[in-house]
């Protein structure tokens, strides 16, 4: 099913997300988008998130400085770059007006790495109620995405979301925890999710967001001298 852009809002887009449906466009030159609502939903349980130590030492050792909607343009800019293996994308100019427009009133959401102060991983999603709906990554620095994801997990957390809907799930993802889910299951999850109410957290307590940080990775707080 499509829609011509110009019938496209915000306020059509998040009704959207609340019914289980997202916008994918066929490719970055594309003018139409179309609402998908796949069988199997990729999720990622925020209590099951597995980090492996190799990237929880990652994680804490502050290789990156790690923000929040600070440049969410940048990021689904990024996002949207080919690269190998994929040299075309379906984040057209029509889903970054989109989404700009959405995290303009605060639905969209950004979290990004940077490395010397440039930027090199991040990604985005949308964030109703409890349920926050990842959309895309990028990483130009070898672990970076996966930085920005364990920082997002960690702040749903500590937020009280209760659903992270990945959309598909990947190989990347998979080592995390995600997987498949029926349309069905997907969809009452969503509907407890949304009408949950939750946080989003850009700037969260820093001895919390290192404690919730080391719980990803099974490590036990850290004590005070």
């Amino acid at each position: 099913m499509s829609r011509r852009a110009a019938e496209i809002t915000p306020e059509l887009m998040l009704r959207a997300y609340r019914a289980g449906l997202f916008p994918m466009a066929e490719t970055r030159e594309g003018d139409r988008l179309y609402w998908l609502d796949p069988e199997e939903r990729g999720v990622l349980p925020l209590e099951g998130f597995h980090l492996p130590r190799r990237l929880l030492r990652t994680v804490l050792s502050g290789s990156f400085e790690v923000t929040t909607d600070r440049d969410f343009a940048a990021v689904i800019a990024a996002c949207a770059e080919p690269r190998q293996g994929r040299e075309d994308t379906w984040i057209n100019p029509l889903i970054e007006h989109l989404f700009t427009e959405l995290h303009r009133l605060g639905h969209a959401h950004s979290v990004e790495c940077r490395s010397g102060g440039a930027l090199v991983g991040g990604l985005y999603g949308v964030a109703i109620g409890g349920a926050f709906f990842g959309e895309s990554m990028f990483s130009r620095a070898r672990d970076a995405s996966k930085v920005a994801l364990a920082h997002l997990v960690a702040r749903l957390r500590l937020g009280g979301f209760t659903l992270l809907d990945t959309q598909f799930v990947t190989r990347h993802l998979e080592q995390f925890g995600a997987h498949e889910i029926p349309r069905d299951t997907y969809k009452a999850l969503l509907a407890a999710a949304v009408a949950t109410p939750a946080a989003w957290l850009a700037e969260p307590d820093p001895a919390a967001l290192a404690a919730a940080l080391r719980a990803l990775g099974g490590a036990p707080p850290a004590t005070q001298a």
